[in-house]
């Protein structure tokens, strides 16, 4: 039985230019970035790669129109690997280009996902704290013609190589860092409550909860910059949360997320963590031994307080770093709550099959108005 794997080897660098040189980048290789990250880290270091920038065919986080422009433009370049410098949607789009082999749309992708084959070497290189897509296998698009987020998962989109370098997090504005950095935390807590977990993705996901919140009892209420002298911190924690949700996956809180993200534009993590204290309050309403009782003593003693303050007092500390907005000051509105919990039901299985207890319609539809 197969409990864990980390395919990617990953290597920690100190700067760009160490990275160039560990990799040995040149002229075959096809460099996926964002230009500003090109400009302000790459233009200067007379690295031969090929070039080519997101904003060239759209802005935001990926959709399925943008990943089809890319698609159509990819036949133009010759290129052996594709070197991925990015956030979530640099990452998650090199993964489709590395298996697309021909491919021009994200419907031939998503139709022939057991079918998929790695046809150019990919090295994901993260410029976030949060995503950890330099070590998962999946790539989520928001498929624009079908009103969601949909996952496309395959052994095929992990990269061959990860490279961890903290200098390209000096240029991320604060808001960024707390929105990814509160993706990477959500990721190890559903991943440690998770029945697909064991004991190799609990210590990745312990490890995880205990530098982004040791992180964050640092910077939380503090200067704006200063979470920056814990970067290399929170950008380890981000990988290794992305190991252990690999292996065991997300679950509602990612799921009820979507459709926040999807209809309203709001950024990954910052939907995540207006679902994560409702969706913990309904586990603990519904089940509250187990493996909830032990996040809850990990907790406690990773924020120092008592077991029954463990929850509200990470809240809290979150809301120090973000503070948690309620649905309705994104736009949601109760009709449109009405139409989410179908629709996670219809698209999300993949993710709802992992929480720690099962969530009926009607307690998903009581997460959200709690939320709203």
């Amino acid at each position: 039985m197969n409990i864990f794997a980390l395919p990617p080897r990953v290597i920690g660098v100190e700067s760009v230019a160490e990275a160039a040189q560990v990799l040995g980048l040149g002229a075959r290789d096809l460099l996926l970035t964002n230009e500003y990250i090109y400009d302000l880290y790459f233009k200067d270091k007379g690295i031969a790669c090929l070039t080519l920038f997101q904003e060239e065919y759209g802005f935001g986080e990926p959709t399925d129109a943008m990943v089809d422009g890319i698609l159509a433009g990819l036949g133009q370049l010759a290129f052996d690997r594709i070197i991925a410098v990015g956030g979530g949607t640099i990452l998650d789009i090199a993964k489709l280009l590395a298996v697309a082999d021909g491919a021009r749309s994200v419907e031939a992708l998503y139709g022939n996902a057991r079918a998929l084959k790695k046809t150019h070497t990919l090295v994901a290189i993260p410029t976030t704290c949060g995503t950890g897509a330099e070590v998962t296998n999946i790539a989520v698009v928001n498929r624009t013609r079908l009103h969601t987020k949909d996952g496309l998962v395959s052994p095929e989109l992990y990269a061959d190589c990860a490279v961890l370098v903290p200098e390209l997090l000096d240029s991320l504005p604060y808001k960024v860092f707390a929105t990814t950095s509160m993706d990477a935390l959500i990721h190890a807590a559903e991943a440690y409550l998770s029945p697909q977990a064991s004991p190799l993705s609990d210590m990745f996901a312990e490890k995880a909860l205990q530098l982004i919140l040791r992180g964050y009892r640092l910077v939380a209420g503090r200067a704006a910059d200063v979470w920056k002298d814990y970067a290399p911190d929170f950008l380890t924690a981000s990988n290794i949360a992305g190991a252990a949700f690999s292996n065991a996956g997300c679950a509602a809180v990612h799921a009820l997320g979507y459709p926040l993200g999807s209809r309203f534009h709001i950024p990954h993590g910052e939907a995540n963590q207006v679902l994560f204290a409702p969706v913990l309050r309904k586990y603990e309403e519904k089940c509250p031994q187990g493996k909830l009782f032990a996040l809850k003593m990990l907790l406690a003693n990773l924020l120092d307080c008592r077991m029954a303050d463990a929850f509200e007092r990470l809240f809290e500390l979150m809301d120090g770093v973000l503070v948690r907005k309620a649905m309705h000051n994104y736009g949601v509105t109760e009709q449109d709550i009405g139409a989410f919990v179908p629709s996670v039901l219809e698209s999300q299985q993949r993710l709802l099959r992992n929480n720690y207890t099962e969530l009926t319609e009607k307690d998903m539809l009581a997460i959200y108005r709690s939320a709203f």
